[in-house]
């Protein structure tokens, strides 16, 4: 997480939960500056969840003034189980996955934020799996601000299931989106990246921006292999700007 700076303000850094729709807790990260939040940001993690790295992503988009609550996608698997699981297990879940208590949670967590931090305006923002949560959140008329970095603009075949929406036919009534993308994420084809466009092309403050150079997960994570500084860098400033 290097390339997103830290800011000037001083902040705390916890552990909390949130409700889903059907009563389920979700443990979450809770992150805010001493002083008065700019922003909330509710965000949604990869497919790996909660980790340490969430913690200091959470802490560090603190700094910039903003109250921050990443939510743990993979909440009906206990906690134990769920440290465990490896990358192959956790796509086989998410085809069981469920909009209304995922994007039910995400909402939770914006309310924490009203409550909790006295924010007026709360942002969404996701990675991977959850960048394609925050395109789904950005049409379901909760959030200001929607920042999708890397997601899934279609559910891929492997991961549909029966409670599973596409995310592009809410985004044209939509809140303001900036998509991160790179150019070379099989994830997210060139076919899908113009349908993007074409959708948010009707919603005014959104952006596409496509790193040509990039691969998938190249900016939250600087242990990965994709990861590049440079376009890291430029993108959490664009990210920063979005919510300024």
């Amino acid at each position: 997480m290097a390339e997103l700076i830290e800011g000037i303000e001083e902040v705390e850094v916890g552990r909390t939960s949130v409700r889903a729709p059907d009563g389920k807790v979700i443990d979450a990260i809770h992150a805010r500056p001493l002083g008065m939040p700019q922003w909330g940001i509710v965000v949604h993690p990869d497919i790996f969840g909660l980790r340490p790295l969430f913690e200091d992503l959470a802490r560090r988009l603190a700094t910039h003034g903003h109250a921050v609550v990443v939510v743990e996608p993979f909440a009906s698997v206990p906690a134990p189980e769920r440290a465990a699981l490896a990358v192959e297990d956790r796509f086989a879940l998410v085809p069981g996955l469920e909009d209304e208590r995922a994007l039910g949670a995400l909402a939770a967590a914006a309310d924490l934020l009203v409550v909790e931090d006295g924010v007026a305006r709360v942002a969404v923002l996701g990675f991977c799996m959850g960048g394609l949560y925050a395109l789904k959140a950005a049409g379901a008329d909760r959030f200001d601000r929607a920042i999708s970095c890397y997601g899934m603009i279609r559910v891929p075949e492997a991961w549909r299931g029966p409670a599973l929406a596409e995310p592009l036919p809410g985004l044209v009534h939509g809140c303001p989106t900036l998509a991160i993308i790179g150019g070379l994420d099989h994830w997210t084809p060139t076919a899908d990246v113009d349908a993007l466009r074409s959708a948010l092309g009707a919603v005014p403050g959104s952006e596409v921006v496509v790193y040509p150079e990039a691969d998938h997960g190249f900016l939250h994570d600087p242990s990965r292999p994709a990861h590049r500084g440079d376009d890291a860098a430029d993108a959490w400033r664009r990210i920063l700007a979005f919510l300024d």
